[in-house]
């Protein structure tokens, strides 16, 4: 139990705001993106800079108390109870090297903020589908892009990193010093250490060309037939996805499509208007669609694709890998989840992998999936009156589409992580039983036991 003097040792130690749970700053240090998250720690420290959070490391381990770290909260799939929060998202550096095709980053940062920097100069990073996510909770968990099909997962193409891990020691690390930490980390998902600053390469940009088409959801076996066959016929420097949308009656959705059930084709391509009309023409021919917005677009406009919600909403997800979109495979997924079944889920996501996806990187990393044919991401409000319901099918959804998967997830779409054999799901054996050795030592006491965490290998003793 902490006590006053615990607390004054912690201020003491940091320059940032040490905030307690009768404060009035507590709900807004702690705040997740995923408003169904409520973290209940018993303090939080909102670091000002790496010093800070290699200070609260230290000062929680000499307490035997756990540690989490959250900076946007985006991937806020589980609740954190008791120990030290660290906030990160003060970590405002941000340096782009148009020369070398770099960025340096603070643990607080979003991808907006890259963009910003970055696409004036004609160069891009590996952001997902929102740009409000932030650029290291997203890279350490694998990343996958957008762009992923042309360039690969974001975690490929770290150059370098600033850890601290639970001894409270900062570290800079790469490919060189601390190869295997450095490695781990790039996929692991902070079971290792506190990542309070990441620099990757960033990648040309020339004509972009995305947006999407919505389809009316009858028509769902039909698009996803064509979907099917169309796939095959585009480069890797095209990066589509599609999902079923029972559409919400709120605000963030447009207008003439609330509470429609539709068809949602996002298409990114690195190309030109005359190349990416004629890539996308046999997808414009199928069904009627009720809106296109695909065309030539600025980058800084690239969330359009995607539509993700702006604002924080209660939620709750879960995802598996698929083997392949095969007939068998899209009439079971549409027996559960088309038109006229009575499934609650506000997204059935497939994102095609494939591309560089598929190819390992140049440097050993954790990320593990690159066998799989497409991710299967599934997500509902997390709020009466169908709470419950979307929960409960969420697992009876990937449960009966568990003979097309390959058995395992992706650590950034897996959803609430269970036990050790559910969590164990997110790597390949191999990758999972080297993150288990090198936990053991970098953390024996398991102080980042938070989030989606490994424990080590037990001791012989």
């Amino acid at each position: 139990m902490l006590v006053t003097d615990d607390i004054h040792a912690l201020s003491k130690a940091v320059s940032g705001p040490v905030t307690l749970p009768d404060s009035p700053e507590f709900a807004a240090e702690t705040r997740a993106f995923n408003a169904a998250t409520v973290h209940r720690p018993d303090v939080v420290l909102g670091a000002e800079n790496a010093q800070d959070v290699a200070a609260g490391v230290k000062w929680a381990a000499e307490r035997r108390l756990p540690v989490a770290v959250q900076s946007t909260g985006h991937g806020a799939d589980s609740v954190v109870e008791g120990g030290l929060l660290i906030n990160t998202r003060r970590l405002q550096e941000l340096q782009i090297d148009p020369v070398e095709r770099t960025a340096r980053v603070g643990a607080g940062v979003k991808w907006r903020s890259v963009l910003a920097a970055s696409v004036p100069l004609g160069l891009v990073g590996l952001h997902g589908s929102s740009t409000d996510v932030g650029v290291v909770g997203y890279t350490l968990g694998g990343g996958l892009p957008v762009l992923g099909r042309a360039h690969g997962f974001a975690a490929d193409h770290v150059r370098s990193m600033e850890v601290v891990t639970a001894d409270g020691a900062l570290r800079r690390i790469d490919a060189e010093a601390e190869a295997e930490l450095f490695a781990l980390m790039r996929g692991g998902k902070g079971n290792f250490g506190i990542v309070t600053e990441l620099e990757f390469s960033l990648f040309p940009l020339g004509e972009f060309y995305g947006g999407g088409i919505i389809y009316p959801g009858a028509d769902a076996a039909d698009i996803l037939a064509a979907f099917r066959e169309w796939l095959p016929t585009l480069p890797d420097i095209a990066s589509p996805s599609i999902s079923l949308l029972r559409l919400p009656e709120m605000d963030f959705v447009p207008a003439p499509l609330r509470g429609q059930f539709v068809v949602h084709l996002r298409f990114a391509f690195l190309g030109t208007r005359e190349d990416g009309d004629v890539l996308l023409a046999p997808m414009r021919a199928v069904s009627s669609p009720l809106m296109d917005t695909a065309g030539p677009m600025s980058y800084l406009d690239v969330d359009q694709i995607h539509m993700d919600p702006a604002d924080p909403l209660p939620f709750t997800a879960g995802g598996a890998l698929l083997k392949d979109l095969g007939e068998e495979t899209a009439a079971d997924l549409l027996k559960l989840t088309g038109d006229g079944s009575d499934c609650p889920l506000l997204l059935v996501e497939i994102r095609p992998l494939g591309g560089a996806l598929a190819r390992a990187g140049a440097l050993p990393d954790a990320v593990s999936g690159r066998d799989a044919a497409f991710l299967l991401f599934l997500l509902g409000f997390k709020m009466p009156p169908v709470a419950e319901a979307v929960a409960g099918s969420i697992r009876g959804v990937l449960a009966e589409m568990a003979p097309h998967s390959t058995g395992y997830t992706l650590v950034n779409f897996h959803g609430e992580p269970g036990d050790e054999t559910d969590r164990a799901r997110a790597w390949s054996p191999a990758v999972y039983e080297r993150m288990r050795a090198a936990k053991s030592s970098y953390d024996p006491g398991n102080l980042l036991r938070f989030g989606h965490t490994i424990t080590g290998v037990p001791s012989a003793t």
